[in-house]
């Protein structure tokens, strides 16, 4: 159980703070919409934010300060939806084969892709893997992440699944972010797997899912659709079981082929992952349901394919967040905010719809509703820039990177 000290700190002044209180979690935004506090607060105590408004406002009600000595913006943290951070071994290989002209199914049929992560992942101890999600998180919180979701998926059995789970609950015991956890065994059918793929899940549904429950690993399963995954057909008798467990279902929908989206919003899923092939009819679909379209530029990035259609999903009223995808194979690079810097230039995106996408709406993504804006009561979880114009977030296109971030109202890098 993580204990704060109950002083009123008091942080600032900022230039400018951007609370990002007040907007939709759908549809489109315009940079006038945000509410920018001139010469702005946080008073903070026990990892909550008490007021947020002027500095000299507050300045009477604090019994510490942390005084901002140069132009600074201030911002909520980061919130990376969707990572896969926990796992063993590299796909260099993989990439240079991409480049060469290879495609990302003909590479995983040829023994690559997920499956050689697979390998080594079952290799890699549990000790292993949270020292290398350990360092992978170091990463992110310098560059202002406070929140990452982290998916499992490179065990696919019972037992390497809960290796993988494992670890990352230990992990999040000793990092200063919070890691949101999610089941991802129906990432593929394993190559050792002597069934089918029917059969695959039916023993990861009555085996792993009560486990999951009993130890309290996770409250989230997710699953892909896709060619060299699963189809729609054969994952939804395993995502009804994980629905009527009272799971939280999210979906790797609309990679390289359609379908997933439907079966994501069929089942309410919280999120939509990837949809870099999403049509009209599935930007449709998405845009009347609940289901939070996630963006991975860095997939597109890394397996040199279009981007999600962004624009589109925001002027149909849907909602949108941007996720790194980071992961071995398709997404390596592992840095959101400069993955939504390109993203936003590609599909012409506001800075409004930027930074809704890697905070409040991100938030709502993983159904949480403690964090992703700065107001009361809220997480003190918050991130500093030296500049004294927002806008240069995006304009140096993730190269400019906070100086310093709060976790929980605790400083974390200076």
């Amino acid at each position: 159980m993580k204990s704060f000290k109950m002083e009123k700190i008091l942080i600032g002044p900022f230039a400018q703070l951007l609370p990002l209180t007040g907007l939709p979690v759908k549809g489109a935004l315009k940079d006038d919409q945000l509410l920018i506090i001139s010469d702005g607060g946080l008073l903070v105590s026990g990892g909550k934010i008490l007021e947020v408004g002027p500095f000299d406002d507050l300045n009477k009600h604090a019994d510490e300060i942390i005084e901002v000595n140069q132009p600074s913006i201030c911002l909520p943290g980061f919130i990376d939806a969707h990572t896969h951070i926990c796992f063993g071994g590299s796909r260099a290989n993989d990439y240079a084969l991409r480049n060469s002209g290879k495609t990302y199914l003909e590479i995983a049929k040829a023994g690559g892709g997920i499956w050689d992560t697979v390998t080594k992942t079952r290799e890699a101890t549990e000790e292993a893997l949270v020292s290398g999600i350990f360092e992978r998180c170091k990463s992110h919180l310098k560059r202002g992440v406070t929140t990452m979701e982290v998916k499992s998926g490179y065990g696919l059995c019972v037992t390497e699944e809960l290796k993988m789970l494992r670890a990352i609950r230990k992990a999040n015991e000793s990092i200063a972010q919070d890691l949101i956890s999610t089941c991802l065994a129906a990432h593929m059918k394993p190559k050792d797997w002597e069934g089918t793929a029917e059969t695959y899940l039916l023993e990861i549904a009555n085996t792993l899912f009560p486990i999951l429950k009993s130890e309290h690993l996770t409250h989230r399963v997710d699953a892909f659709i896709e060619e060299s995954a699963f189809s729609k057909e054969n994952i939804t008798p395993y995502l009804k079981i994980a629905k009527e467990m009272g799971f939280d279902i999210t979906v790797h929908a609309d990679q390289f082929t359609t379908g997933g989206s439907q079966t994501a919003v069929d089942f309410g899923a919280i999120s939509a992952d990837h949809l870099e092939a999403s049509g009209e009819g599935e930007i449709a679909l998405l845009a009347k349901s609940n289901t939070i379209a996630i963006a991975l530029p860095g997939a597109s990035l890394g397996l040199g394919c279009g981007f999600t259609p962004a624009r589109k999903i925001l002027d149909q009223g849907g909602a949108l967040a941007i996720a790194s995808d980071h992961n071995p194979g398709s997404a390596p690079m592992g840095h959101l905010l400069m993955q939504a810097c390109i993203l936003g230039t590609f599909e012409k995106l506001s800075n409004a719809e930027v930074l809704a996408a890697i905070t409040f709406r991100a938030a709502k993504a993983l159904g949480l509703d403690d964090r992703g804006t700065l107001a009361k009561g809220k997480l003190a979880d918050f991130i500093v820039f030296p500049t004294d114009n927002y806008q240069d977030i995006t304009y140096y296109q993730g190269q400019f990177q906070p100086n310093m971030v709060f976790k929980n109202g605790k400083q974390f890098l200076s």
